[in-house]
This record gives structure tokens, sequence and C-alpha cells, in this order.
């Protein structure tokens, strides 16, 4: 184990790292003698647009959950608001043991962090800090993980979607080499919303961990019917390297109070937590919040089912509109461009009040719609018909 001060001179190159990969395009490391079923070019990019510059009356570029927090956690903030000057060690034991006992481990475990996408990186510097390695992962696929190993000096391996935008599983495996320390897994995906089968994704997970470190991101999981929902976590049971991730940020509607989870075998618990102390980083009140959250079982279901009210909605109006989308397994849908260029579209709907995302895929324009309530997916809808007439 590395001693206090070589890990913050460690920490410092690293963040160096993280700001040079940041400009960098994605997949910008080359990597030599690619095999044919990865591209080492990315299919999916970001286009930057400066929407704070625009009053938005719809607010849906950031999948945040319109519906929460639930009232259990509101009052559960206002209560512990007094204790924002105190070190939230206590809390943090008590939420891991609720999550233990909620998803059937240990409460050694579990690590908590201010929100998954921290987890996600930095459980990526842990693993990549030496500089060397690779990182499989689908694209499109949610990039923390990608970008923050590539920061700190892993090559990436992008394995192109199938047709129905789920995980080529055959070709991640395949991809799999002496250099891998990390396959990343998002299900259901972000952005693209879709699912791969948890059948073959269980028997995926089993087999690639034997050889690397499988890192399964479940954080829009909850918003599936509950009988289609099917974590990964059981693996962990049956020994095996897996790492599953869950956030508070999108059913629970608590994004901005920041708190996530990993669930992980013990030593690889310890591998991660003994370097980076992720819960020292959660407050008191969130954390009571969060525990709040998880007994307003009346409100998740609610949640839940105004998601998929939401999902239905817009997916008629694509339907009516003629517009090609990714049926979607979350709190979003994505759906391609056709007509209109992509920051022609952007500036339409930012000038109307209505917040998106935009990405291009193959040199396509795709969008990206957040669920919100009903009146701002109206507004949504009959902003987009007005843009493409």
């Amino acid at each position: 184990m590395m001693n206090r001060r070589a890990l913050l001179r460690r920490g410092a190159l690293a963040a160096g790292g993280l700001t040079l990969g940041s400009a960098l395009p994605w997949g910008a490391v080359a990597t030599p003698n690619a095999q044919p079923f990865w591209t080492n070019t990315p299919r999916m990019t970001t286009k930057p647009f400066n929407w704070w510059e625009y009053p938005l009356k719809a607010k849906l570029n950031a999948n945040e959950n319109k519906f929460g927090p639930s009232k259990l956690a509101q009052l559960s903030l206002v209560e512990n608001a007094n204790k924002g000057n105190m070190y939230a060690h206590m809390e943090v034991q008590a939420l891991i043991k609720k999550l233990a006992d909620k998803e059937g481990v240990k409460p050694e475990q579990i690590i908590l962090g201010p929100g998954s996408t921290d987890l996600l990186e930095k459980i990526a510097v842990v693993t990549f800090m030496d500089g060397t390695g690779n990182v499989i992962s689908a694209d499109p696929a949610y990039m923390s993980v990608v970008r923050t190993a590539q920061g700190v000096g892993a090559e990436w391996k992008n394995i192109p979607n199938l047709p129905d935008w789920s995980h080529d599983l055959d070709a991640m495996y395949k991809a799999i080499d002496k250099k891998t320390k990390l396959i990343y897994v998002c299900n259901p995906n972000n952005p693209t919303g879709a699912i791969t089968d948890p059948k073959k994704l269980w028997d995926f997970c089993a087999k690639a961990s034997e050889k690397a470190p499988v890192f399964v991101d479940e954080a829009y999981l909850d918003f599936m019917d509950d009988k289609d929902q099917k974590s990964m976590v059981g693996l962990i049971n049956e020994g095996k390297d897996i790492i599953i991730a869950r956030t508070f940020s999108k059913i629970h509607g608590m994004a901005g109070l920041r708190v996530g989870y990993v669930v992980a075998k013990e030593d690889r618990i310890k591998s991660i937590d003994g370097i980076l102390r992720s819960s020292y980083n959660l407050c008191v009140t969130s954390l009571k919040a969060a525990m709040a959250s998880l007994e307003d079982t009346a409100y998740l279901k609610m949640s839940q089912a105004k998601n998929k009210e939401g999902r239905e909605f817009i997916s008629s109006e694509f339907d009516k509109m003629g517009i090609e989308y990714i049926p979607s397994y979350t709190s979003f849908i994505f759906f391609k461009l056709k007509g209109i260029e992509g920051e022609a579209y952007m500036k339409g709907m930012y000038e109307n009040g209505v917040g998106v995302r935009l990405f291009e895929i193959d040199g396509q324009p795709w969008g990206r719609v957040s669920m919100g309530t009903m009146d701002e997916l109206k507004m949504f809808s009959q902003t987009l018909k007005n843009v493409l007439s």
C-alpha cells in the first residue's frame, strides 16, 4: 500500500491525466494490431451546447426525476438539516446495513459514494492507476468509466452495439486479453435506453469475470417493470468478481443529494476503499434522506408508474410523427433526427424553452429526451413538431 504522500502525488498526476483525457476525442488511444470486432473509432460523440444561457420551461436534458425526492425523504431533510456540522460515520454504517439487507449481501460488500458516477470514476482510477491495461465496453455506452480510465492511461476497446442496440456480449468476450483489467456493462444502457437480455448477461458475467472484473451499472434498473428487473448482484454471492453500481439519483429522485453505492466481493471493496474513501464525502442530511426514501415504497411505485406513462406517451407521439426511436427501459428516450441538422434542432428547442440532449452516432444526429411531468412532455412534443416543420 502506498503511503499517503505517494498517493497524493499519484492523485495529482491522475488529475492532470483526467483533464487531458477529457479534452481528447473518445477512443483517442490507439490500439496496436486491432481486431476487427472493435473499432478504435468511437461510434458516438456528444455535441456541446451552452444550454444554461436559455431560460427553460421544460428541463428534459439531464435524466432527472421530476417527482422526487419522496415526501418521507423531504421530511427527513428538514429534520436533519441542522446536522450539517457533523461527519456521517454512523449514518454511513446505518445505510450500508439497510442496503446489505436489501441486496442480500454482507455490509462489508458495500461501499457508498456521492452518486454512482463518482464510484464509477474512482474505481476506474484505482484499477488503472499504474497507467496500463484496457477497459472493454459497448459503444454507445455511458462514458464515465471509459473517460476516466483513458485519462490515467488505459486503452479502450469499444465494441459496437448489435442492431437492436443491446450489448454484443460475444464480441466483448472475444476482446478480453491479458491486459484487460475491467469490463463495463451499463444495463439498461445510457444513452440508448436499450436493454441486454438478462439471462445472456448473467451467463456472460459469470464467464467473463473469470478473466477480468465485470462492472455492471444498474442505475436505471428500477424503472423497468418489477417482473423484468434482473440484477446481477446474485453472482457476487456465487463468488464471481462482479461489481454492481446503484444510485439514489434516478428512481428515488435524489440526483442533487448525491448518494450511490457499489456492491462487490469483500476483497474488491477493500481494494477500492483502502485507497479512496468515497463515503467520507457524504453528509448526514443526504444519508438520512436516502434511508427514508428506501422505506417509501408507495413513492417508488408512483415514480416508476409516472415514468412509464411518460415513455408510452412520447413513444406514441414519435410513432405519429414517423420518428425512429429506440424502445426504452429507462427514464429517457433516444431518437433519430431526420431532415434537420443537430445545431438547428438544439437552437429551435432551447429558444422555445425545452431542454434536450444531442448526440451523433456514426455521423448521424440523435436526440435524447428525459421523462418529466406530462405538461413538460406535451410541451416537448409540440415544440419538436414546430421545429421539424
